[in-house]
């Protein structure tokens, strides 16, 4: 195999895909070398582990969703409705537009139980989700019940995903952002 250059950007995108399709432990180092056309050898150069690696795809995930989705939550110059319409409609282009579902939501169910540090970094992203939801709906509903409907809408957002994929139906999830549209 030819050794190429390459960025630990374009690693955590190739890492990320697979940690997505084949789930992490089925992923090796080897694995994601080939699918970065390197040698195993040269991932050591940008990262010491795999466990690095994975804990750096999922900050990865949550930093674009703070600075692509979360964030519409917080544009205080636009209504509760038109927020919740573009928040649901980033999502959506998201997830509808990503193979093998929700690399947090996988990895809460693969890995968390036994790893801290990634369940960390995993409780981090959807607190922020909650937090952003919230943010839209408190303004339509009483604190406790907007805390309450947004912990509840990102489970069924994230149950709604594992469905979608299992049923290769995409009206599943998208009942959900229907759903969540209609609360503010």
């Amino acid at each position: 195999m030819a050794i190429k250059k390459t960025s630990a950007e374009q690693i955590l995108t190739e890492s990320i895909s697979l940690f997505k399709r084949r789930g992490y432990y089925n992923t090796s180092m080897a694995n994601i070398a080939e699918a970065c056309g390197l040698i195993k050898g040269s991932i050591y150069h940008h990262f010491k582990s795999k466990d690095e690696i994975g804990i750096e795809s999922l900050k990865y995930i949550h930093e674009y969703f703070v600075k692509n989705i979360f964030s519409v939550a917080y544009e205080t110059n636009t209504s509760p409705k038109d927020r919740m319409d573009n928040f649901v409609k980033k999502t959506d282009n998201y997830f509808l537009n990503s193979e093998g579902g929700c690399l947090l939501g996988n990895l809460a169910l693969e890995v968390a139980h036994e790893n801290e540090n990634f369940k960390e970094v995993i409780r981090t992203y959807f607190t922020a989700w909650e937090n952003a939801l919230y943010e839209i709906l408190k303004d339509r509903h009483y604190s406790e019940d907007a805390k309450n409907l947004a912990k509840e809408y990102v489970s069924l957002t994230q149950g709604a995903i594992m469905m979608m994929n299992l049923y290769d139906n995409k009206d599943i999830y998208l009942d959900v952002g229907k759903k969540l549209k209609n609360l503010v």
